[in-house]
């Protein structure tokens, strides 16, 4: 059996082969499909080279169970705490106490995730931004790293943040797959970006590869999303079709393809700029893993 602490080691064309560490910045791993094989997941991630792992939280329910789910694997898993905006409906003053005092717990790295999604619409658009403000003011208030969502909604969003930016510290922008005016408008707020799969898409990944060389190594991250946005060239595809945090290593070849750039240094790269972000551990390895072709 396989640990969290191994590496991955890249073949170079020339020369031994490299080893590499990744941090995944965001992964569903409480979502039920996990229930089954949760641990199975997290051998496959550490075989991989993906030795540290942020998991993402939807609600008050999953911040509790995210908060778990880290302290069973310490200095390996860290967790969120917030608010998805298709959840902001559920946002009350009783809410907003519960996820303040869970953002507390030495597990929990960032607040989120938070922000505005008008292309579903779940919650009222009205609730959306006032749970995004409450999570905002929380983030000020414990001096925390926020991890926000953003879909259809850049307008209010950017102008929301930008009436707050100076009150807060790090924020990424997770799962990115705006445009060139968007991308433009977080840089210059000093933000972060988060890449997904989304860019392994032949279809609507397209403009994703032709961004993503314009964010600076020191903005870009890296992640899965998982259980969602499988990558699409990924062969041969899981018969269940769910994406998992052993697929990272694929979205960072494509990351380093679309940057000109050679993998091993956008590895390095995004992962310290993950721990820097999220103030995260340097982990022990303890072995290496088969390599990465």
């Amino acid at each position: 059996m396989t640990s969290m602490h191994e590496t991955t080691r890249v073949v170079r064309s020339s020369g031994p082969p490299t080893t590499i560490e990744l941090v995944d910045i965001g992964a569903n791993l409480t979502h039920e499909s996990f229930a089954h094989d949760r641990q199975a997941v997290l051998e496959r991630a550490g075989h991989a080279g993906v030795t540290q792992i942020v998991v993402t939280a939807s609600s008050d329910a999953e911040s509790a169970a995210c908060i778990g789910l880290a302290q069973t694997h310490p200095q390996r898993l860290f967790a969120t705490c917030g608010v998805h905006p298709h959840h902001a409906r559920e946002w009350n003053a009783v809410v907003g106490q519960a996820i303040a005092e869970k953002a507390q717990h030495e597990s929990v790295v960032a607040i989120g995730e938070a922000g505005l999604d008008f292309n579903r619409d779940f919650s009222p658009r009205a609730d959306q931004e006032h749970a995004f403000i409450a999570h905002l003011q929380l983030a000020a208030q414990l001096g925390k790293p926020l991890f926000l969502h953003e879909r259809d909604a850049f307008a209010r969003f950017y102008a929301i943040l930008r009436e707050h930016r100076a009150q807060l510290g790090a924020i990424v922008v997770h799962c990115f797959t705006g445009d060139d005016g968007a991308l433009d408008a977080y840089l210059e707020l000093d933000l972060h970006i988060g890449i997904t799969g989304w860019i392994c898409d032949e279809r609507r990944g397209v403009r994703l590869r032709d961004l993503v060389s314009r964010i600076p190594p020191d903005r870009l991250m890296v992640e899965t999303d998982s259980p969602y946005l499988l990558p699409r060239d990924l062969r041969p595809k899981p018969k269940n079709r769910r994406n998992e945090p052993m697929y990272l290593p694929h979205v960072l070849r494509q990351v380093a393809a679309e940057r000109g750039q050679d993998p091993i240094e956008c590895a390095a790269q995004t992962t310290a700029t993950a721990r820097a972000f999220f103030s995260l551990p340097t982990p022990v390895s303890s072995a290496t893993s088969p390599a990465l072709t």
